[in-house]
């Protein structure tokens, strides 16, 4: 069973349509402002949670009226952010992969913090999405594949989550690499693209960022 999470970022929401109409999801969890696009698109989440202060009082109030048990309300003051919040749930209540959408948007702080979010779902070894109309990033350790009939968009960028990342090996890539060591601090793993049916990333140490981007 996979989960979706709708976060309180920028969601367009022709892209967030065709998303939901092409991958099923077995379980979706709201987060606060994430409310409006649920109200909007007639979702109905199966796990609510947030500080709702920047949730539309309409939204809440029509889940409120009639699914009062599915929400959990935290206050303002709390360590964890909403997104962090939804995604603990997940990673509670559920199985399978993961993906967010309305992580990213124009504040970027809140972007990065949702990036290191991708931990937490790695740490439980749970595969975890950032998807967008131009981007879907995840967090890999040791080995991961794309097809190329399936990649998101045309370009494929490898980024350091830790200092090293030792033994990286591409095959099916424009730019391969062998045994190489990607350091943090430096860009050689931007805007690669796959040549072959399917291109494999593996590597021996480390953690990973894989950002699957398109400009269109």
């Amino acid at each position: 069973m996979n989960t979706l999470i709708i976060t309180g970022g920028a969601i367009e929401e022709a892209f967030a349509g065709d998303y939901l109409r092409k991958n099923k999801f077995g379980y979706i969890v709201a987060a606060d402002k994430g409310l409006v696009f649920c109200r909007e698109m007639g979702i109905q989440p199966d796990l609510i949670v947030g500080d709702f202060d920047s949730a539309d009082k309409g939204a809440l109030e029509y889940y409120r009226e009639r699914f009062p048990e599915r929400i959990l309300r935290f206050r303002p003051e709390k360590d964890e952010t909403d997104t962090e919040i939804a995604l603990t749930k997940a990673l509670e209540n559920t199985e399978g992969s993961i993906t967010i959408l309305g992580a990213t948007g124009t504040r970027l702080d809140h972007v990065l913090g949702n990036i290191q979010l991708l931990k937490k779902a790695a740490d439980a070894g749970r595969e975890c999405f950032l998807a967008d109309s131009h981007n879907r990033i995840r967090l890999i350790w040791k080995y991961c594949s794309i097809r190329k009939k399936e990649q998101f968009g045309s370009y494929v960028s490898l980024i350091p989550f830790t200092p090293k990342v030792k033994g990286v090996t591409l095959k099916g890539f424009k730019y391969p690499l062998t045994d190489y060591t990607l350091l943090s601090g430096r860009a050689i793993g931007v805007s690669n693209e796959i040549t072959g049916e399917t291109g494999e990333i593996r590597f021996s140490e480390g953690l990973l960022l894989v950002i699957e981007s398109r400009d269109e």
